[in-house]
């Protein structure tokens, strides 16, 4: 049984990621998704008329803009992390 242990496992060692390739894969995707969005969009309600009963909404979509030089430094990150675990095996 050891020895099939030993074989299995000889076999089966490069299947397994290590944690720190995994993190930068994590980073790779979430740069490439930051730097595909333009950025995070949302409506805002907003009361302009109130008088008596009769009120009055506007709704404002407003767009937050992401940062090209934060995605790409997150990419860069994660290539890092990735080469890094690459090299450590």
């Amino acid at each position: 049984m050891r020895a099939f242990e030993r074989i299995w496992s000889l076999h089966c060692s490069h299947l397994f990621m290590k944690p720190i390739a995994i993190l930068g894969m994590v980073l790779i995707v979430f740069g490439v998704f930051v730097l595909a969005a333009e950025g995070i969009t949302y409506t805002k309600s907003e009361k302009v008329l109130d008088i008596g009963p009769i009120e009055a909404t506007a709704k404002h979509t407003k767009t937050i803009p992401n940062s090209q030089l934060a995605g790409g430094a997150i990419l860069a990150a994660g290539v890092v992390l990735v080469a890094v675990g690459a090299k450590r095996t």
